[in-house]
């Protein structure tokens, strides 16, 4: 990599170091944009430059105010955080739920301006949903002053596998009124700006290594548990898509031969058994009406015997599917998000358990646990990432 900013320098002049001082500085910019704030270490490992000439290039881009640096933590030492500051452009994230739109924007460098949501009907139309985002996202704008000149993009998060070849939600998605329709041509068209399309649980793990506590983590499951179960992995310190871009789909893993039929059309699917539509079900028999999983949420909070026990079968089921993935492919860590990541160390210690069960024994003691400190907006910020990531990788 220094060697290739040497000869583009040289091309440029020869022999200058101005040239190639500044080809760093924005290798170094670049960085920052897709990856928000990092350490000056951090900095050195992904840009391959020297420490030495990372602390310069900082301290030069300090004073000409293009980044910022702040005290932080770096694997328990004190490290110094850099941030890129004054960038006019604008990522719009927009998530899609089952039964919700959230929409966030944000600036390069990873500094969220504003975000709205909206419940949505469940089996919402498309068509519908899209129109409901793109006012949700003009108010937006007009909230946070920002205009449309300065959008660069739309990234969207979709709770179904999606066929990277067509951009299209395929069959087996969590909202069977979104297959097969050219959803990129009407979001372009509704939002007037170029779309990003990827899985929600994609973005996720996306939101992980960029707005999260992970930054510096080259390999990461994250898991979230829903109306649909799905994970999204980063690999060596990228978003892994596989053949299709199909990957991650762990709610249709086999756990019971002879269970439910589920509805990719397989028996005894992980989905059948610890989703959060079983949950409720499994719960609301002897109920007037369906809970809600707040109101589950706090039953297990109280300690409820009928609600942990139930929390327990599924953190097993999920603990053993996860176990599989991490023979597999031996990620640092797991990160739960999803509505029942309120529940923290009550979803976790079962889910530990069963990973524990089923990994080989040096992996399951050494892989970490953790439950997403992102919360429910994980996806949209995942989703506002991926376009900044685009973005920064244009010449």
């Amino acid at each position: 990599m220094t060697a290739d900013l040497h000869a583009r320098a040289g091309n440029q002049n020869p022999g200058s170091q101005s040239a190639l001082r500044g080809f760093n500085e924005q290798r170094v910019l670049a960085t920052l944009r897709t990856h928000g704030t990092l350490t000056q270490a951090a900095l050195a490992r992904s840009t391959g430059l020297s420490t030495a000439t990372i602390s310069n290039i900082v301290k030069s881009l300090v004073s000409a105010g293009r980044v910022s640096t702040s005290p932080t933590t770096s694997s328990g030492r004190r490290a110094l955080g850099v941030t890129v500051l004054d960038e006019a452009d604008v990522a719009v994230g927009i998530d899609f739920g089952r039964s919700h739109v959230r929409v966030a924007l944000a600036q390069a460098g990873f500094r969220l301006l504003g975000e709205e949501y909206a419940a949505l009907e469940v089996g919402h139309l498309a068509a519908a949903s899209i129109d409901v985002a793109a006012r949700m996202l003009e108010t937006l704008c007009e909230r946070t002053g920002t205009s449309h000149s300065q959008l660069i993009g739309a990234g969207i998060g979709i709770p179904g596998p999606i066929d990277h070849r067509t951009n299209m939600v395929i069959r087996g998605a969590i909202l069977p009124e979104w297959v097969d329709l050219d959803i990129d041509a009407r979001l372009r068209q509704a939002l007037d700006l170029p779309v990003f399309i990827d899985n929600d649980s994609n973005l996720g793990a996306l939101a992980q290594i960029t707005w999260g506590e992970h930054q510096e983590c080259a390999n990461l499951c994250f898991l979230k548990i829903g109306s649909g179960i799905g994970t999204g992995l980063i690999l060596n310190g990228s978003p892994y898509y596989g053949n299709l871009g199909i990957t991650g789909e762990i709610g249709h893993s086999t756990i019971f031969d002879q269970g439910l039929i589920c509805r990719c059309g397989n028996r005894g699917c992980l989905e059948t058994v610890a989703s959060t539509g079983i949950m409720v079900e499994l719960l609301s028999r002897t109920e007037s009406a369906p809970l809600s999983i707040e109101s589950i949420i706090e039953r297990a909070k109280v300690g409820d015997s009928a609600t942990l026990r139930v929390i327990d079968d599924l953190g097993m089921a999920v603990g053993h599917a996860l176990a599989n993935v991490a023979n597999l492919i031996n990620p640092e860590v797991f990160v739960l998000g999803g509505p029942l990541a309120p529940l923290g160390e009550i979803l976790l210690a079962p889910i530990r358990r069963g990973l524990q069960r089923h990994a080989i024994p040096v992996i399951g003691d050494n892989t970490t646990l953790c439950m997403s400190l992102l919360g429910d907006r994980a996806e949209a910020l995942g989703a506002a990432a991926l376009v900044l990531r685009q973005s920064a990788a244009l010449p």
